[in-house]
């Protein structure tokens, strides 16, 4: 048999090491004939194998996606619903659910950590571009998806869905005050409470843009998150809820929302944002979530979120149950 010496200078030498090609031959003029065909067999097998791993640990890299989502429940469903329906067209799948607020969730996928996550083209404009709100659906949409391109990311299509602020109350308190529009929150926010979300206080659209467009000044700003608001709002610890269009609790509580006459927000459309060098590897994905985005709605939406939020289903099982329905997973 060669000797570990051996083998080590045979291997530098099929690694193009020169200066070990003297010893090289030295030990081939040793070896018997049949020794020496062995050997290379050996050393070719071994090669094989580590370009064979190398390839599959490629492959498995190129074709694993990794799914992230922000911290409320319409984003845990959706992000379900993304990562089942990839699985079902045979792609690799990684979940990286509840990362966060919006910056956090943007920062995942611009350092890699993430792949794909839902957005909104409204929180999109606001908040990761800083840019001044717009309320043309189309030309936000424009916008978010070039700003986006410059970064390396994809805005796929927008689904059927905007999910734009709603200010919630109690209908009593509706009544009592002749509440339709944010211009009548306005008359008497200074003797109401707010229970809003954490983002709620630096957004152009949250609490800033309430001040600056309408001169909306509340009693009390309680920060509380989205799981929590309508529980305090229905016990009367809160007058005021910063809702979701696609909030299921606002029928089920048969709650009034009150109308942007002035049109502080913009459009919120759903959107899946991918990185384009995760796209460049998996062409069939835009496909896929083009595809499940098509079929959400805000009444759909609201429906799954309610399912979590008030039936406590799981998020997974709820995409599943959607996904299932409309023939995508079996």
């Amino acid at each position: 048999m060669l000797p570990a010496t051996g083998v080590g200078v045979a291997i530098d030498t099929l690694s193009l090491r020169p200066e070990n090609a003297p010893t090289w031959r030295f030990v081939m003029r040793a070896l018997h004939p049949g020794e020496t065909i062995m050997l290379l067999a050996q050393l070719v097998r071994a090669f094989a194998l580590i370009l064979a791993t190398v390839a599959l640990t490629a492959t498995a890299a190129l074709g694993q996606v990794r799914v992230g989502s922000k911290n409320f429940t319409e984003q845990f469903i959706v992000a379900e619903i993304y990562a089942q329906a990839l699985e079902a067209a045979g792609i690799k799948v990684e979940r990286k659910i509840n990362l966060g607020g919006t910056l956090i969730a943007h920062k995942a996928l611009e350092e890699k950590q993430i792949d794909v996550y839902p957005e909104y083209t409204g929180t999109m404009l606001l908040v990761v571009l800083k840019a001044e709100p717009m309320t043309d659906q189309k030309a936000v949409y424009e916008k978010v998806r070039a700003e986006y391109a410059a970064k390396g990311l994809v805005v796929l299509n927008q689904a059927p869905l905007n999910n734009t602020y709603n200010m919630v109350v109690r209908p009593e308190t509706a009544a009592q005050y002749k509440l339709e529009t944010l211009s009548d929150l306005a008359k008497v926010a200074k003797e109401l409470k707010l229970g809003a979300g954490p983002e709620f206080r630096d957004r152009k659209d949250g609490l800033p843009g309430l001040k600056a467009k309408y001169g909306i000044e509340f009693k009390e700003d309680l920060q509380m998150a989205i799981g929590l608001r309508y529980q305090a709002l229905a016990n009367k610890q809160i007058d005021v809820v910063n809702g979701y269009a696609t909030d299921g609790m606002i029928s089920a509580m048969k709650l009034k929302r009150l109308k942007d006459d002035k049109n502080l927000w913009p459009p919120y459309y759903l959107v899946p944002v991918v990185r384009k060098d995760t796209l460049d590897a998996n062409p069939k994905l835009a496909d896929v979530l083009n595809q499940v985005d098509a079929l959400l709605d805000e009444a759909t939406m609201a429906e799954m979120n309610y399912k979590v939020d008030n039936d406590k289903e799981e998020p997974k099982d709820v995409a599943r149950a959607f996904l299932k329905a409309k023939g995508i997973v079996r």
